[in-house]
């Protein structure tokens, strides 16, 4: 008797399920000569169809790590101090096109609290320390631009802007805007930021400089927050994410009458599709406005792209290029002799090595994520207890995304007396914000990377080497008000193999929430929509697949009604979309939507250092067998209990803040499904229907047990482990479903859930099916 078992028989995503005629029509509508029928690679075998692996992306990812390290120590031989020719002052002026400037976008440091004698240094190289905010605009390097800027803005359509991080484009621009009546008549000007801590200090910046109320004449919007008034805000900061989703109620942003896009040259997902969409709109809209905003030397590429003029006659040009001159110190930058092993512990002991050799001024390190940032953060505090008594104490505070608004500002505010502050940042600190008084950087030349692998249809969060555009970014930020020092925690000649610049996130992405909104846009050939960076191909057709597996688009690669339209509206990824509008059919939309609220923070759990026996003991009173996603169910639910009391989170070492923006998300996902005429309904304890409901969004991220204790995804058999702060790290469930990937020490899932492996064929017949096998 043949036996029934769960394989990998994959129907091959969209091209095994679709019939021929079927096939070949989408093919030639949405690929025409760019993809042909033979180019996707469809063969049989066993009965069902496979595809063959698809081309390596065209990039290469280097990683420090695998440099032949031999476990020096950082402070092996005094040896902080390099031979001359370590030395690069000379040449990091020439090169830095990210050079410090003077205002702290969004905070109001005066740093009265300083020793006298500090603020006697700092008054050397900062004179506008002191001056009334409008004082302080006129001392900005931008200040003397702006008739300029503002000549070229009427002449051109774009314009391009390259200056250095500090010189004051972010918060001035939008003023002079302002003031030069390009916000009369009810009109916006709106500055796009690659984050969102970025939009909201700034904005909170500029409403200051303004003396109005934050979310009146100036505001934000971020994803979940939307902190503007629809009749009276004139100056809008939001993220890019953001301003492309307003395409989508509104394709030519008929209230904008300028659109900046700051920090241009981060390249991000968001960033490129905004330039695509709004060369677009420029067609139907020529009286709108778009200034570029870029702090390296990559304007060309921007200017050439926009640029319309198909004449030799620059006065036709429809762009323009304008570069700005920064304030910048002289900066030392020290190399490591020899490699380190441990680059957190290096990191960590070179912070103490300043702070006991070097004279006044703070700290930024560098560092990749939030774990090795409160790592550090820990380690540091800890040790800065020994200091006390010196008078000479350390005060580390953490900057990184997944942090709540309030804590992201602390690093704003001047540092008590007699104390130092060290900020330990991930790349947020390189460009998108100013953090006053940082006289030394110590960089530990690693940055966290979301990538993505068609072949194995896989996106994981990787830590890779940074680039020298972003080293010379980071060591910029040592002279912003003085001269200053940046310690590199790797060699010259690790410096010297880095490549120069990041490659784009449009080229190492997931594709399918692009593709399910320039679909929603109205974009139909997407691989025709003019990118300013192609993906890859193959990149396109996982997103198309993964896309059509979810039930968003037909056969014909048209978004399906109602539910693709809908998919596309939702603020989250599709698969987590996916799963919110299939809770009504399994009657337990209550309870979904506060998972996927979860899923949307970071940093729920607490784990003070000293501390982590007793938090690790709280967390197994919520944790259950069934998964991560349920014990999130369940911290939730006794929160409410609690009455939401911040003492009730502290005692069960929860973040309190995390968790009252659960509360925000998850009403406005309510909201969302209540439009959607999708009623709330309670599981009432059927947690098999919750489980049941996310395998129908995440069905691709299945996973199986190996004998070796090791699990393989039920898609290509890639190896994955359990990440050790998952409930079921020390349990071995045969099936789970996970949320995401993330590389460090090896590939780990993170956010799991136990599932049966027959709900894969019963949920998703579509893509997995049942092989006999003798």
């Amino acid at each position: 008797m043949e036996s029934q078992t769960l394989r990998t028989c994959l129907m091959v995503g969209v091209f095994g399920i679709w019939g021929e005629a079927q096939l070949g029509a989408w093919e030639e509508m949405l690929f025409e000569e760019s993809l042909s029928p033979k180019a996707t690679g469809r063969e049989t075998g066993e009965g069902c169809l496979r595809k063959r692996p698809a081309a390596a992306p065209a990039f290469c990812l280097v990683n420090l790590a695998g440099l032949p390290f031999d476990g020096n120590g950082v402070l092996e031989g005094v040896h902080w101090t390099p031979p001359l020719n370590t030395y690069v002052r000379s040449s990091l002026l020439t090169q830095l096109t990210s050079q410090p400037g003077t205002v702290a976008p969004g905070s109001n440091v005066d740093r009265e609290s300083e020793q006298e004698a500090d603020r006697a240094v700092i008054a050397q190289y900062n004179s506008n320390e002191g001056l009334p905010l409008a004082q302080q605009r006129l001392k900005l390097p931008i200040y003397k631009n702006r008739n300029h800027i503002l000549y070229l803005l009427e002449k051109c359509q774009v314009v391009v802007i390259v200056a250095p991080t500090g010189s004051g484009k972010t918060t001035q621009l939008p003023q002079y805007l302002h003031e030069a009546g390009w916000t009369a008549d009810g009109r916006v000007v709106a500055c796009t930021q690659p984050r969102r801590v970025a939009a909201t200090t700034v904005a909170m910046r500029v409403a200051d400089e303004m003396g109005v109320v934050l979310g009146q004449q100036v505001g934000y919007t971020i994803r979940f927050d939307d902190c503007t008034d629809s009749t009276t805000t004139r100056i809008k900061y939001m993220t890019d994410g953001m301003m492309f989703r307003e395409t989508l109620v509104d394709p030519l942003l008929t209230k904008y009458s300028v659109i900046m896009i700051d920090e241009a040259h981060e390249r991000t997902l968001y960033t490129d599709i905004l330039v695509g969409v709004l060369k677009k709109i420029l067609k139907k809209r020529p009286e709108l406005r778009i200034i570029i905003s870029s702090a390296t030397l990559d304007a060309e590429a921007f200017y050439e792209f926009f640029n319309s003029n198909e004449t030799r006659d620059k006065e036709q040009d429809t762009a323009v290029i304008m570069s700005l001159e920064g304030r910048m110190f002289p900066v030392d930058v020290l190399y490591l002799k020899t490699p380190t092993s441990d680059y957190i512990t290096s990191s960590v002991e070179t912070v103490f090595a300043i702070h006991e050799r070097e004279p006044l001024g703070d700290i930024l390190l560098f560092l990749t994520g939030r774990e090795e940032i409160d790592m550090a953060v820990s380690l540091i505090n800890e040790r800065s207890a020994e200091y006390a008594r010196s008078g000479k104490q350390l005060n580390a505070l953490p900057i990184y995304g997944g942090l709540t608004f309030e804590e992201q500002l602390r690093v704003f505010e001047p540092a008590p007396r007699e104390t130092r502050k060290v900020v330990v940042a991930t790349n947020i600190a390189e460009a998108s914000i100013t953090i006053e008084g940082i006289s030394y950087v110590v960089d530990a030349g690693f940055v966290k990377l979301r990538t993505y692998d068609p072949r194995t249809d896989m996106e994981s969060l990787i830590i890779a080497t940074i680039s020298r555009a972003s080293a010379q970014q980071r060591a910029g930020r040592a002279g912003r008000t003085r001269p200053g020092k940046a310690f590199r925690l790797y060699t010259e000649a690790a410096f010297d193999a880095l490549p120069d610049s990041s490659v784009p996130e449009m080229q190492r992405s997931n594709l399918a929430t692009v593709v399910l909104q320039l679909k929603a846009l109205g974009i139909e050939n997407v691989l025709h929509f003019d990118f300013l960076s192609p993906p890859p191909v193959s990149n396109f057709t996982k997103a198309l697949e993964l896309l059509y597996s979810l039930k968003a688009l037909d056969d014909y690669g048209r978004l399906t009604m109602p539910f693709g339209v809908h998919l596309a509206e939702f603020p989250v990824d599709p698969l987590l979309a996916t799963m919110l509008m299939n809770s009504l059919k399994l009657k337990c939309s209550d309870d979904v939507i506060t998972i996927a609220a979860m899923l949307s923070v970071q940093s729920i759990f607490v784990s003070p250092s000293g501390q982590k026996g007793e938090a690790e003991e709280e967390k197994r009173k919520f944790s259950v067998e069934e998964g991560d996603h349920i014990t999130y169910l369940n911290v939730f639910t006794a929160f409410l209990k609690a009455s939401r009391s911040p003492k009730w989170c502290f005692n069960h070492f929860l973040n309190h803040k995390s968790l009252l923006r659960v509360v925000n998300i998850r009403n406005q996902l309510r909201r969302y499904l209540l439009r959607f005429n999708m009623p709330l309904l309670s599981c009432n304890g059927d947690i098999d229907a919750v489980r049941k409901c996310i395998v129908t969004g995440y069905f691709s991220h299945a996973a199986r047990l190996k004998p070796d204790g090791t699990y393989a995804t039920v898609l290509h058999d890639r190896v994955l482990h359990i990440h050790p702060n998952s409930v079921l790290f020390k349990r071995a469930p045969a099936w789970v479903i996970y949320h995401e990937v993330v590389e460090t020490t090896k590939p780990f899932m993170r956010d799991l859930t136990v599932i049966e492996p027959e709900w894969l064929t019963e949920l998703a017949p579509h893509f997995y099916e049942l092989k006999a096998v003798r």
